[in-house]
C-alpha cells in the first residue's frame, strides 16, 4: 500500500495528541491523548490491510519520508517500508505499549450550544493565543451571541481576542472552557456542538475527520433564565 499526502497529513495531526498509534485493517484510525481529554477520529483514503501498532507515530512518518514513494508491506513483526533498490523494516509494537482509543462511539449527552468554526476564525484565534499566550479558550455568551474567546488564566493584565461565531440559544448564559493546548485539530471548518456536562465535539466539514474535547469543568458553567 501506499500512503496518500491527506493520509500523512491526518497521521501529522494525530501524532501531535498521542504518539502511540494503533492501525486496524481498514480505513479508520483512533486516537486519544495520554490524558484522555482528546479523542479523535478519522476516515481516509486510504485502507490498511493489516492489524500493528506503532509506538513513535512521528518516527514512523520520518521513515516513511526516507523514502519518495514508498510502497508499505507487512510481515509479522514489521512494517516495511520498500523504494526501488532499498527496504527498511521498522518494528511494530505490542498494544499494550501505548494508549489505545476505545471502539466504542461517543455522543454528547445533550446538544446546549451550537456554531460553525469557520476555517478563518480557527485559525485567528489560535495565532491570536500564540502570540497572546492565551491558556485557554473559551465558547461564551453575550448580549444573545456567541463568543470566541482567548485569555490567559493565570495573567488579568494579558490581552484577550474575541470572535462572534454565532446566535447563543434563548435564555441562557454560558462560558465553557478549553485548555489552548487541547485544540489540536487540522485545519479547514467544523460544526461545533457543545454539552454542558463536560465535552464538545468538533466535525470537520469537508473531510470525515471529527474531534471531540473535554472542557475545563471548574472554569466552565451554563445557566438558563
Amino acid at each position: 500500500m501506499k500512503l496518500s499526502s491527506e493520509t500523512l497529513s491526518i497521521l501529522k495531526n494525530f501524532a501531535g495528541i498521542n504518539m502511540g498509534m494503533e492501525f486496524k485493517v481498514g480505513n479508520t484510525i483512533r486516537t486519544i491523548s495520554a490524558g484522555k481529554n482528546i479523542l479523535a477520529e478519522a476516515k481516509l483514503k486510504d485502507s490498511f490491510p493489516d492489524d500493528f501498532c506503532v509506538y513513535d507515530l512521528n518516527q514512523f512518518l520520518s521513515v516513511h519520508s526516507l523514502y519518495k514513494d514508498a510502497e508499505i508491506d507487512f510481515d509479522e513483526s514489521n512494517i516495511i517500508f520498500k523504494s526501488g533498490r532499498g527496504k527498511i523494516k521498522y518494528r511494530k509494537t505490542a498494544k499494550e505499549m501505548i494508549v489505545t482509543a476505545p471502539d466504542k462511539n461517543l455522543t454528547l449527552p445533550s446538544v446546549d450550544v451550537s456554531f460553525v468554526l469557520t476555517e478563518e476564525d480557527l485559525a485567528t484565534i489560535l495565532k491570536s493565543a500564540s502570540v497572546l499566550q492565551s491558556t485557554h479558550i473559551a465558547v461564551e455568551s453575550e448580549d444573545n451571541k456567541i463568543f470566541l474567546t482567548c485569555y490567559c488564566a493565570k495573567d488579568d493584565s494579558a490581552g484577550t481576542n474575541s470572535i462572534e461565531v454565532g446566535s447563543a440559544p434563548a435564555g441562557a448564559s454560558f462560558k465553557m472552557v478549553f485548555l489552548t493546548e487541547n485544540w489540536k485539530m487540522i485545519p479547514g471548518s467544523y460544526d461545533v456542538e457543545l454539552c454542558a456536562k463536560g465535552l464538545a465535539s468538533f466535525k470537520h466539514k469537508t473531510q470525515e475527520v471529527d474531534y471531540w474535547i473535554a472542557l475545563e469543568a471548574k472554569d466552565s458553567y451554563y445557566d438558563e433564565v
